[in-house]
């Protein structure tokens, strides 16, 4: 019994620590260039994913709409960690100071946005405006990010 207690322990913590290894991409192992281009790619690929969303979710497959939401919703949670106060500056990034200076209302944003993505997957079939539920749950938060923390270009 004791044997297999301590194996059960050994497996739980080996699981965690991988787990913990790779939920923080943006640790001091990273260069401020791969957290950069990492983070523009999350959202690159955040906003090639809404579009795949939107058209999917036009024709009535619900079930891809919904698995994509899902993959961004995920990447959401992800970009919090792709912002520390070394990453301000340089390799062509966007991100406006007022991120690292308003850091708490930037993650809430964030983490709003990953939860509107899941609120959406509930949603989405049952809307009778799916242009105006997407606009609600999914581009609006695009908006309110680009518009206070993104530079213009």
């Amino acid at each position: 019994m004791l044997i297999k207690y301590t194996i059960n322990t050994l497996i739980y913590v080996f699981f965690t620590l991988v787990i913990l290894t790779f939920s923080f991409p943006a640790s001091s192992e990273l260069s401020v260039e791969e957290i950069i281009k990492g983070r523009k790619a999350l959202f690159s690929k955040n906003y090639s994913t809404a579009k795949r969303v939107q058209a999917v979710a036009s024709k009535g497959d619900f079930e891809k709409a919904k698995s994509l939401m899902l993959e961004m919703s995920e990447n959401y949670k992800i970009l919090i960690d792709y912002f520390p106060e070394n990453t301000q500056e340089g390799f062509k990034t966007e991100a406006l100071p007022i991120i690292w200076e308003d850091k708490e209302n930037f993650n809430n944003l964030m983490t709003k946005a990953s939860t509107d993505m899941i609120e959406l997957t509930r949603i989405i079939e049952d809307s009778d405006d799916i242009r105006g539920t997407l606009q609600k749950f999914m581009w609006a938060n695009c908006k309110a990010c680009h518009s206070k923390y993104r530079a213009p270009h």
